[in-house]
C-alpha cells in the first residue's frame, strides 16, 4: 500500500484455518481458541476475544496473550493484524454494553466514516437483540476493512472483515451507502444464525446465507434510514436468483454438498436471494410474530451447537401451528422458477367477470422437473389519475396448482393495471395482461409505490432476456421511464441493464443505434439534475459508458480535462478514472495519460485503476500484456487480476479478444490445477467470450465440456455457453425491430 505498510488479515471459509493452525475442519466441530501473538509493536492485533494489552518482546516487538475465545467452529476464526487506523464507541442495550470498533488502513483513515457505521452498528444491535430475544454473545464487536479481500464480507464471531471498497474515498451515491449498510447488518445477522448456532453440514449453507440475507433486509426497512430496501432486493438481489434459477447449473436451495468444490461454487444467487425469497414467503405464510417467535426457541435451545434445518423448522410449526412439510417440498428440494400470469375477463359494464392465475412450471433450463409450488401473492388494482397510478385495492390470494382463481375481484371495475406479486412476497416471473402492460410501460413512472414500479421493471427486464420484449423495446421503456424513478439504485440497476441488454442482446444491425440513443437520455438528464445529486452523478456514467458519437465522447474529455463544468458535478478521484477509462477504450486516451493520473493517485486503488485502464487500450500490445499478467504473473495480487481481467474483457474489443478464445480453453485445465479456487473462478468468469455470440463460440464451448474437466470448472463453462444461447435467442428477437 501507499504508506509501505504491512496489513494482515485471515479469511478462513470454508476449510483453510488448516493454513494457519492444525485442526479437523467441519462446522460441527467447534472448540474455543486461544491465541498468542508476537509482532511489531506498533501494530493493532485483533482476534474473536478481546484485544488484551500488549507485553514488550525485544527491540520493536510485542507479545499478545489473548484470553480464551467462546466455542465456535474454525471457519470463523479470525487473526488480523497491522498498523490499522482504529475507531472506537460502544453500544448499550438491555443486556449490556459491547466495545465497538472500526478499522481500515491508515492511508484510508481520512475517508473512513466511522460515525455512519456505528450508527448503523448500533441500530442493527438494538434492532436484532428485541427481534430475536437473545443478547450478542461475543463480547465485543469489531468491524475490519480490509484491502484485496476476495470477498465481500466475512462473519468472523465478534471480528468482522469487510471489503475495503466500503470505505468511500469518492462520492457516491445513496445506494452504494445501503449496500453498506445491508452488507453490515448481514454479517451482524450471522452472529446469531451462523456463529451462535451453526449448521452441521455445508448442505445447510443457504439457511445460513438465506437467513442474513433475509434479517438484513428486514433490519434495513425497519431500522435504519433505508426503508425501501425490499425494493432494492427485489430489483437488484432477485434479479441476480432468477438468472442463476434458469441456468443449467441450477440446483434446489437446500443443495447437496459433495465436497468442498461444491460448497464453493454454491455461494450463489440461489443461497442467497432465492433462499431469503423462500424465507420472506414463509414469513408471510406462517405470521411474522410466529416466525420470530420460534427463532427465539431456536436460538434458545442450539445456543453454542449445531444444528439441521429440520431443528427450525420443527420450532416453527410449534409456533405457527402449521405443518411445513409441503412448503419444504416444494421451495427447499426443488428447482427452477415458476411464472405467475393473469388472465381476465370483463364484463359489458367494465367490471371483471373472472380473473386467474396461471402458474407455468420451470421452463429453464431444459429437463427441469415440471413443478408447481403454492405462493402467497398480493394482486394490487391501480388506476391512472392525473398521470399519476394510484393503488385502489389490494388482495392477498394462495395461488396453488395449474390454475387458481380469484373470485374476490369478480364484479369490481376493471384497473388499468393489475398487478400480480404486488409486495413481491413471492418468488416467481411474473407477467402482465395486455391492457395492463400497456398502462405499466406508458406510465411506470407513475406508480407511486417503489417496490410496485420493481415488480414492473422486473418483470420488463426478464420478458427481454427471454426474448419476449425485443432490446429496442426495452431501452425504450427504460429511456421514457427513468427519470420519474425516485429509487437511485433502481435507477443505477435499471441503467445496467439497459446497457447489458445493449451489449449481449441488441442485433448487431440496432446496437449503435441504441447506445447513442442512451448516451443522449441520460446525459439531458444529466444536465438537467439536481446539481450534486445522486441522478446527476448516476446519470453522468451511465452517459459517459455508452458515448460513440464524436459529440457524446467529446462531452467525456471535456468533463475529464475541466473544459466542462456542472453545477454540483464534483470530478473526484474515481470519477476521473472512470471518464479516463471510457476514452481509453475509445483509443482517445493512452498509457502516458493512464501514468499522469496514476501519478496523482498512486494508491492500491489507483493501482488497480490504472490496470485496468492499461488493459483496456484497444491494440494487440495492451491484450497481450493483460494476458501474460493475468496467466503468467503468479505474484499478481487477487485485486490486479481481476483489474487485468476487467479491462482485458472490454465488451467494444472483440476484434482483438476473439483471438484468445482457443486459448482460453485451453488454459482453464491448467488453471484449475494449479491457482486457488477464487483464482481460477475469476479468470473462468471473467474472461469467458460473453459478447463473442456465435455458433462458433458455442461449438468451442461444447467440446470444451465433452474432454471432461471437473464438476466446478464445467458448471462455470455451461453458464457462461447457457448466456450465449440466450443471448442469440434475444437477438433475433430484436432482429426485426427498433427503437424509434
Amino acid at each position: 500500500p501507499v504508506d509501505d505498510e504491512t496489513y494482515l488479515y485471515t479469511q478462513f471459509e470454508s476449510a483453510d484455518a488448516r493454513r494457519m493452525y492444525a485442526c479437523f475442519e467441519q462446522p460441527d466441530l467447534k472448540a474455543t481458541f486461544q491465541l498468542t501473538v508476537t509482532g511489531p509493536g506498533h501494530w493493532q492485533v485483533i482476534s474473536n476475544a478481546p484485544t488484551p494489552d500488549p507485553e514488550a518482546a525485544g527491540p520493536r516487538m510485542a507479545v499478545w496473550n489473548f484470553d480464551a475465545s467462546a466455542r465456535m467452529s474454525t471457519y470463523i476464526t479470525a487473526l488480523v493484524a497491522g498498523p490499522y487506523h482504529v475507531v472506537r464507541d460502544s453500544y448499550t442495550g438491555p443486556h449490556g454494553t459491547y466495545p465497538l470498533g472500526v478499522f481500515c488502513r491508515a492511508s484510508l483513515a481520512e475517508h473512513l466514516d466511522a460515525d455512519d457505521i456505528f450508527e448503523l452498528t448500533k441500530q442493527g444491535f438494538a434492532f436484532f437483540e428485541e427481534q430475536f430475544q437473545i443478547p450478542y454473545a461475543f463480547g465485543k464487536y469489531d468491524q475490519l476493512f480490509v484491502p484485496e479481500f476476495n470477498a465481500g464480507a466475512m462473519e468472523n464471531a465478534g471480528c468482522v472483515t469487510f471489503l475495503e471498497d466500503f470505505v468511500f474515498r469518492s462520492r457516491v451515491t445513496q445506494a452504494a451507502y445501503e449496500q453498506r449498510a445491508n452488507t453490515i447488518l448481514h454479517e451482524m445477522a450471522h452472529m446469531w444464525f451462523g456463529d451462535l448456532v451453526t449448521m452441521k453440514w455445508w448442505d445447510d449453507l443457504w439457511l445460513n446465507e438465506s437467513f442474513a440475507e433475509w434479517a438484513a433486509h428486514h433490519a434495513n426497512v425497519h431500522a435504519t434510514r433505508f426503508s425501501e430496501a425490499w425494493t432494492t432486493f427485489a430489483n437488484l438481489r432477485k434479479a441476480w436468483a432468477y438468472r442463476q434459477d434458469q441456468l443449467p447449473s441450477t440446483h434446489p436451495i437446500a443443495a447437496d454438498m459433495v465436497d468442498l468444490d461444491a460448497v464453493r461454487v454454491n455461494f450463489d444467487g440461489i443461497t442467497y436471494a432465492k433462499g431469503a425469497s423462500a424465507l420472506r414467503q414463509l414469513v408471510a405464510w406462517v405470521g411474522e410474530r410466529e416466525f420470530l417467535t420460534g427463532l427465539h426457541e431456536y436460538f434458545t435451545k442450539h445456543a453454542w451447537g449445531n444444528t439441521e434445518l429440520h431443528d427450525l423448522l420443527t420450532e416453527l410449526e410449534v409456533t405457527s401451528g402449521r405443518d411445513l412439510s409441503q412448503w419444504t417440498g416444494e421451495w427447499l428440494q426443488t428447482s427452477g422458477v415458476n411464472l405467475l400470469r393473469p388472465y381476465v375477463d370483463v364484463d359489458a359494464d367494465g367490471a371483471y367477470a373472472s380473473v386467474r392465475i396461471e402458474q407455468e412450471p420451470p421452463l429453464a433450463p431444459t429437463g427441469i422437473e415440471p413443478t408447481l409450488r403454492s405462493h402467497r401473492v398480493a394482486i394490487g388494482l391501480y388506476d391512472v389519475t392525473d398521470a399519476q397510478l394510484l393503488l385502489r385495492e389490494r388482495v392477498e390470494v394462495d395461488v396453488t396448482g395449474a390454475s387458481t382463481d380469484v373470485p374476490e375481484l369478480i364484479g369490481k371495475a376493471r384497473a388499468d393495471l393489475l398487478l400480480v406479486n404486488d409486495g413481491d412476497l413471492t418468488f416467481a416471473k411474473v407477467r402482465l395482461d395486455e391492457a395492463s402492460w400497456a398502462t405499466a410501460t406508458a406510465h411506470v413512472g407513475g406508480l407511486t409505490d417503489s417496490l410496485a414500479r420493481a415488480v414492473i421493471w422486473g418483470a420488463a427486464w426478464d420478458m427481454t432476456r427471454d426474448a419476449e420484449v425485443s432490446t429496442g423495446d426495452f431501452v425504450q421503456l427504460v429511456l421514457a421511464g427513468i427519470e420519474t424513478e425516485t429509487d437511485i439504485g433502481v435507477v443505477q440497476g435499471v441503467l445496467r441493464q439497459a446497457r447489458m441488454a445493449i451489449d449481449q442482446f441488441a442485433a448487431d444491425s440496432h446496437r449503435h443505434e441504441y447506445l447513442v440513443l442512451l448516451a443522449r437520455r441520460t446525459l439531458e438528464l444529466a444536465r438537467r439534475s439536481e446539481p450534486g445529486s445522486d441522478r446527476q452523478l448516476a446519470f453522468t456514467r451511465s452517459s459517459a459508458s455508452a458515448a460513440t458519437t464524436p459529440e457524446h465522447v467529446a462531452t467525456v474529455a471535456a468533463l475529464l480535462d475541466g473544459t466542462e463544468q456542472w453545477d454540483g458535478l464534483v470530478i473526484d478521484t474515481d470519477l476521473r478514472w472512470f471518464l479516463l477509462l471510457q476514452l481509453v477504450s475509445a483509443g482517445l486516451r493512452g498509457n502516458d495519460d493512464i501514468a499522469t493520473e496514476l501519478a496523482s493517485d498512486d494508491t492500491a486503488t489507483g493501482r488497480r485503476q490504472a490496470a485496468t485502464a492499461r488493459a483496456s487500450v484497444p491494440t494487440a500490445e495492451a491484450k497481450q500484456w493483460a494476458w501474460e499478467e493475468i496467466f503468467h504473473n503468479a505474484d499478481l495480487p487477487n485485486a490486479m487480476l481481476e483489474a487485468a481481467i476487467a479491462g482485458f474483457a472490454d465488451r467494444d474489443h472483440r476484434d482483438l479478444t476473439d483471438a484468445y478464445l482457443d486459448s482460453y480453453f485451453d488454459a482453464l485445465p491448467g488453471v484449475w490445477a494449479e491457482r486457488t479456487m477464487e483464482i481460477a473462478q475469476s479468470i473462468t468468469m471473467g474472461l469467458f467470450p460473453i459478447y463473442s455470440i456465435e455458433d462458433s463460440t458455442i461449438d468451442r464451448a461444447d467440446r470444451f465440456l465433452a474432454s471432461d474437466p471437473s464438476p466446478a470448472l464445467a458448471r462455470l463453462v455451461a453458464e457462461g455457453r447457457d448466456g450465449l444461447l440466450r443471448a442469440q435467442r434475444a437477438r433475433e428477437r430484436d432482429g426485426d425491430s427498433a427503437a424509434d
